[in-house]
C-alpha cells in the first residue's frame, strides 16, 4: 500500500459505492487528481450499491428514448416492448406522494430533471442497462413497463453496476486506497475542508486536498444510532446493506459545522426473508411480491394495506410496521392462484405450507381459530373477480381494518404456502443539508468552502417513504453534480 503520510490531490472522495465513483469519473473526466478512500477491504468493496438491485428511476418521454441506453436483454425483442412515458412532473409527483410532501422542492427537482442526463452519461462511463423484468407485465404478448415501474436496471443488478465501476474507473489509473477509514476532515485557516486524516493498516495518515466530497452512505450499520434516531427496538433490525455505513461522513461534516437535516427519525425499511443475515443480507433476501398476498402478524390478524400500491412504492416503508408486530416478523400468505407471481428470489426461502389454513396456521405457530377468522372475513370482503397484477386494479375489499386497495382476490386455493418475513434496514435518510449544488450547508445555511456530499448522507430528498428506484439515481446525480462543482471550485480558486 502506498505511502499516505504527504499524500497530495486536487479531489479527495470518501467511500466507494455508485456515488462515489460517479463522482470520481467526472472528477477525473475535468482533468483534476482524484483519490478515493474505502473504508473496506478490496474484496468488501462497492458500499451499499454492491447490495442494492441495481435499479434507476428517471424520467423519459417514450420507449425511444430508453432504448438510447439500453443494451439487448436476452429473450426480449424490443418490438415486442411498451413503456408507458415517465415524465418528469409525474417524477416530481410521485415522490411528493410517498414523501407526504416533505421532500426539499429544490433537491427533489434536481433529481427529477438530471435524472435522464445523468443515466446517459453512465452509459457512456461504462455502465451497461438492460430490460428490468421484475416490473413487467406479459399482456397479449406484450411486454409492458406501466408508468412508475421501472423499465431499465444496470446489468447483473448491484454487484454488476459496482463491477462495472470499478473497471471503468481502474482503466483509468484513479487511485483508490482501500481499508482506509477517514476519521475526521481537516480545515485550513479560512475554514475551507482540505483533507482528512484517515485511519490504514499502516497507521494514522493525513491526505491534503484542495476539496473533498463526503459519499460514504447513512448510518444504517451502526445500532447505537439507529437506536438514538431511529427508535426503540431498530437496534434489532436486519441490514440489507454494507457493515461499513456507521454514519462516519455524516459526522464528520458535523464536526465542522455542516447542518444536520432531513428526515434523522427515518429509513428505508424493506421486507425482508426473516432467516435473511444479521448485516449485509443480499438483494435476493427481498421479499417484495407482498401486494398479491395478505400479510398476518403473530397473532393471525392483518396489519396492513397490502395492495396500497405497486411495491415500488411501498416496499421502503413496510418494513416498519413489520417492527412494530409482536416479536417483530410477519408472514405472507399466497394460494395456488397467486404463487406464480412471486418473485423467482422467493425459491430461496423456506415457506411453510399446508392444505387448509388451520394446518398452515399450526406451522406458523397462530392460532388456527384466529387465523381462519381473518382468512374467512378477508375472504368475504375480497372481490370474487380475477384481478389484473399489471395494473393498479381497484379489485378491494370493503368494510376491514385494514382494507386492501388492489389485488384484493380470496384466499382459497389450496395447499398454501407461507413466508416468514421481517423488517431490513436499508439506509437512513437523515444526513447534511446541502444545495442544488451539492455543497454542504451550515446552520446559516452558508457552504462550507472545500466540502461536497453525494449519496445517502445527504438529508431532505425522502420522509417517511421513497419511490424505488431513486436513491441510486440520487446517488449518481448528486455525485456527478458535486465533482463538477468540486472541480469549478479548484479551478476559480
Amino acid at each position: 500500500m502506498a505511502n499516505l503520510k504527504e499524500i497530495e490531490t486536487d479531489v479527495l472522495i470518501v467511500g466507494a459505492g455508485n456515488a462515489a465513483l460517479v463522482a470520481a469519473e467526472a472528477a477525473h473526466d475535468a482533468g483534476v487528481k482524484v483519490t478515493v478512500l474505502e473504508r473496506a477491504p478490496r474484496e468488501r468493496r462497492g458500499g451499499n450499491s454492491t447490495f442494492s438491485g441495481g435499479l434507476f428511476r428517471f424520467a423519459y418521454k417514450d420507449f425511444e428514448s430508453v432504448k438510447e441506453i439500453l443494451q439487448d436483454t436476452p429473450g426480449i425483442d424490443f418490438k415486442d416492448v411498451e413503456v408507458e412515458p415517465y415524465p418528469t412532473d409525474m417524477f416530481y409527483s410521485d415522490l411528493m406522494r410517498v414523501t407526504e410532501g416533505l421532500a426539499d422542492p429544490s433537491l427533489s427537482e434536481l433529481l427529477v430533471n438530471k435524472s435522464q442526463e445523468v443515466v446517459a452519461w453512465m452509459a457512456r462511463h461504462g455502465i451497461d442497462w438492460e430490460l428490468h423484468m421484475s416490473h413487467v407485465a406479459k399482456v397479449k404478448g406484450k411486454y409492458i413497463w406501466r408508468s412508475g415501474t421501472i423499465p431499465v436496471a444496470a446489468r447483473g443488478g448491484g454487484h454488476g453496476l459496482q463491477e462495472m465501476h470499478f473497471k471503468h474507473v481502474e482503466s483509468r489509473a484513479i487511485e483508490i486506497l482501500y481499508s482506509a477509514r477517514a476519521l475526521g476532515l481537516s480545515q485550513d485557516s479560512s475554514g475551507a475542508a482540505d483533507g482528512a486524516l484517515v485511519s490504514t493498516p499502516a497507521g494514522k495518515q493525513r491526505i491534503h486536498s484542495k476539496a473533498v466530497i463526503l459519499a460514504c452512505g447513512g448510518f444504517e450499520s451502526n445500532p447505537e444510532m439507529r437506536a438514538r434516531y431511529l427508535g426503540q427496538n431498530w437496534d434489532l433490525v436486519k441490514v440489507r446493506g454494507t457493515r461499513y455505513n456507521t454514519g462516519d461522513g455524516i459526522k464528520m461534516a458535523i464536526d465542522i459545522g455542516a447542518e444536520p437535516f432531513g428526515h434523522w427519525s427515518g429509513c428505508h425499511a424493506s421486507v425482508i426473508d426473516a432467516e435473511a443475515a444479521a448485516v449485509e443480507a443480499a438483494d435476493e433476501t427481498t421479499r417484495y411480491s407482498y401486494p398479491y398476498s395478505i400479510m398476518v402478524n403473530m397473532n393471525g390478524e392483518r396489519f396492513v394495506d397490502e395492495g396500497e400500491d405497486f411495491q415500488v412504492y411501498t416496499y421502503a416503508k413496510t418494513g416498519r410496521r413489520i417492527l412494530a408486530q409482536p416479536g417483530h416478523i410477519a408472514y405472507q400468505i399466497y394460494d395456488q392462484k397467486t404463487l406464480p407471481l412471486l418473485r423467482s428470489n422467493y425459491q430461496r426461502s423456506r415457506p411453510v405450507t399446508a392444505n387448509t389454513v388451520e394446518d398452515l396456521a399450526s406451522g406458523l405457530g397462530i392460532d388456527p381459530a384466529r387465523l381462519r377468522r381473518t382468512i374467512d372475513e378477508f375472504n368475504k370482503a375480497a372481490s370474487p373477480v380475477t384481478f389484473d397484477s399489471s395494473k393498479r386494479d381497484d379489485k378491494c375489499t370493503t368494510g376491514l381494518h385494514p382494507d386492501k386497495s388492489n389485488w384484493a382476490s380470496p384466499i382459497d386455493s389450496p395447499p398454501y404456502q407461507a413466508y416468514p418475513v421481517a423488517c431490513g434496514i436499508t439506509f437512513t435518510y437523515g444526513g447534511v443539508k446541502i444545495d442544488p449544488q451539492c455543497a454542504v450547508l451550515t446552520a446559516d445555511d452558508i457552504a462550507i468552502p472545500g466540502l461536497w456530499a453525494a449519496g445517502e448522507l445527504t438529508g431532505g430528498f425522502f420522509y417517511h417513504n421513497y419511490p424505488s428506484g431513486s436513491g441510486l439515481m440520487r446517488g449518481s446525480i448528486t455525485g456527478y453534480v458535486a465533482a463538477t462543482e468540486a472541480v469549478k471550485y479548484i479551478k476559480g480558486r
